[in-house]
């Protein structure tokens, strides 16, 4: 709205910051940090008031979870409040991955949000089933993947090597849609823990504000071998967005917790990060980026996998940061542990940017 306004002023003095991206990204990550931090404290409160027991607690995890009884859930309800309204006041809104983004993100949340307002309500841990669930974020990605793919090339990109890639053709509306669906969902697995999962979350977020900068620029893509995506840019100021919310809510959830995202925060930040990485032309990285959460995700195919076929468990609880609690670990160690695998693998995804 801000950039709008400004160059319909056409920019003048200091409002001629607000063309920059970079002003842009780091006025978002502000404004989303300080909305996240005004409202967090009575938000927390309202959210115990009316949710009572809290977020069920699972009488089989780590003893040590059933002291978090109480705690209320759909804080990432504050999350996307600090982070739609930073990216309405700061986004060029005409930008079509803007809105792409933007649908990905509230819709997901939506459908968390009925997830958890069923656990609540009913003090369960069955929640939306799962299909049903699935089948609503699909049509939401599916969307976000048709606004998006109109806008770039339908090629796959192999990071490493410069300017290698497989032509999809129209099956890459679908690769898109499983994408965000999927990060989805794997963030959604990893958010079992205080802070586990807003922190690689941030460093995701982080490390996407630089892709798709540097994408969004014709001279920095051709110089890294990268492909060249218009407007991209515009990306890395709803990265800062994601920054700035999470690091509030990181704030009030770092042990112990005051609150918990629940299926409304992760499955929208991790919606959001898939739609960027398929807008950025970066699908793979994000997969290495998040590998992380591609490793809760995959420890939870397996187990179940396993299971049902032969009635033994591959890990002690799945998703494996359960697994490491049931071997000893502390909580806080997994998940500082884990957030380190998170930076180093962020540097990964980096470093194919100059080695393709």
């Amino acid at each position: 709205m801000l950039y709008l306004m400004a160059e319909w002023m056409h920019f003048p003095g200091i409002a001629n910051l607000i063309r920059y991206q970079s002003f842009r990204a780091g006025a978002t990550l502000m404004t989303a940090l300080v909305i996240g931090m005004i409202i967090g404290p009575r938000f927390i409160s309202m959210l115990r008031v009316r949710q009572g027991k809290g977020q069920p607690i699972r009488d089989d995890g780590p003893q040590s979870h059933l002291a978090k009884r109480g705690t209320p859930t759909m804080g990432g309800l504050m999350i996307l409040i600090a982070l739609v309204l930073s990216m309405l006041l700061w986004m060029d809104l005409r930008n079509p991955f803007v809105w792409a983004c933007l649908a990905v993100t509230v819709g997901f949340g939506a459908i968390g949000f009925m997830d958890d307002f069923d656990k609540v309500t009913k003090y369960s841990h069955k929640g939306v089933p799962g299909r049903v669930r699935l089948m609503m974020e699909f049509v939401v990605a599916g969307i976000a993947a048709w606004i998006i793919v109109s806008q770039i090339s339908t090629n796959l990109y192999i990071p490493f090597l410069s300017g290698r890639y497989i032509p999809l053709g129209p099956l890459y509306y679908v690769f898109a849609a499983v994408v965000i669906v999927g990060a989805g969902n794997a963030v959604n697995l990893t958010d079992g823990l205080d802070g586990l999962a807003i922190m690689p979350v941030i460093i995701a977020a982080g490390t996407f504000a630089i892709i798709a900068y540097l994408a969004g620029r014709i001279d920095y893509a051709h110089y890294l071998g990268i492909p060249y995506v218009p407007r991209a840019g515009e990306l890395a100021i709803l990265c800062a967005g994601i920054m700035g919310a999470g690091l509030a809510f990181l704030w009030f959830n770092a042990p112990p917790a005051a609150v918990f995202m629940g299926d409304t925060g992760s499955l929208a930040l991790g919606g959001a990060l898939g739609a960027i990485a398929v807008a950025a032309h970066h699908e793979i990285v994000l997969a290495i980026v998040g590998g992380l959460f591609v490793m809760e995700a995959v420890s939870v195919i397996i187990q179940v996998f396993v299971y049902k076929r032969t009635g033994k468990r591959v890990f002690l609880m799945a998703p494996i940061h359960h697994h490491f609690e049931k071997l000893g670990w502390a909580e806080s160690t997994v998940v500082i542990r884990f957030w380190i695998v998170s930076i180093i693998l962020a540097m990964i995804g980096l470093s194919t940017l100059k080695l393709r």
